[in-house]
């Protein structure tokens, strides 16, 4: 008997990650698969690499905002665009207490890792097998695309993160597709459905015959808590944060808003004080 807790999207939400990890010690899981998104644009910093550190993790895939990261350490975002620049200030906002070092190391994670458990061979991106970014595989993307998962190479169970949802569908093979929705950031189209954003995570437990249980959970934890830690630490985009939390509306690429809100609460200034510090 296996039991592996798949994690996803965590996006710097300190306190949703402890809650998550505190349900799935109680749970009594085996392992972890880590499946992207691990810092920005929220709290955690060097608290959640170091969290994580502390995980029995056997599988880890590269992410599309730990890509973000790294572009933005090395200067690779168009600086004139506001969704650019809040990348650019959430990246130094990591580089408080993450070291350069730490985000190259990020960046070394696969796109895609198989693992076989018994006879099933599972398949587990952040998202498709060669992009770890885009819509393709959000509720409505097509059945080809949810395809690719589970034939690139074949596999019988295909796992990815990414859209913030928990997902459970089958591929033109009968093989089955699974997301664990999001830690940090849940996100749903319904708006009865966004009064429920409690941290996401899912649980497979393997036996001898195969895959026993899937059990996609819901874990509550102090959004309040999570957002006073965020005014304490002056976090960049506080705003954007907020909306995302209580409301489940994300605004990372509202390019207007993004624009305004540099500007009133002088992220811009900041931010271009750090990039001619280090030119």
């Amino acid at each position: 008997m296996t039991k592996i807790a798949v994690i996803s999207d965590i996006h710097g939400n300190t306190t949703a990650l402890e809650a998550v990890i505190e349900d799935a010690k109680q749970a009594m899981v085996d392992e972890y698969w880590l499946l992207g998104d691990i810092l920005m644009p929220g709290t955690g910093r060097k608290n959640i690499l170091d969290l994580l550190a502390t995980l029995p993790i056997t599988v880890r895939v590269l992410g599309n905002w730990e890509d973000s990261l790294w572009r933005a350490l090395h200067r690779k975002l168009d600086e004139t665009r506001p969704s650019h620049r809040y990348l650019l200030r959430q990246c130094q906002y990591i580089l408080e207490e993450v070291t350069p070092e730490e985000i190259e190391a990020l960046q070394e994670y696969p796109l895609q890792v198989h693992r076989h458990i018994g006879e099933l061979k599972v398949g587990i991106t952040h998202h498709l097998p060669d992009k770890n970014w885009g819509r393709e595989l959000i509720h409505l993307g097509k059945q080809e695309d949810f395809d690719r998962l589970v034939t690139n190479p074949a596999c019988d169970i295909a796992i990815y993160g990414h859209i913030h949802q928990q997902f459970f569908r089958y591929g033109s093979g009968g093989e089955l597709i699974l997301n664990p929705g999001s830690i940090g950031q849940p996100f749903f189209l319904a708006e009865n459905l966004r009064k429920d954003l409690r941290a996401q995570y899912m649980i497979l437990e393997f036996d001898e015959k195969g895959l026993k249980d899937v059990d996609f959970r819901r874990v509550d934890y102090d959004v309040e808590g999570e957002l006073q830690l965020a005014r304490d630490l002056q976090l960049p985009y506080y705003q954007v944060y907020y909306e995302s939390l209580v409301n489940g509306i994300h605004h990372t690429h509202n390019q207007d808003l993004l624009r305004e809100i540099a500007q009133q609460q002088g992220h811009d200034e900041e931010l271009d004080a750090w990039l001619r510090g280090n030119s």
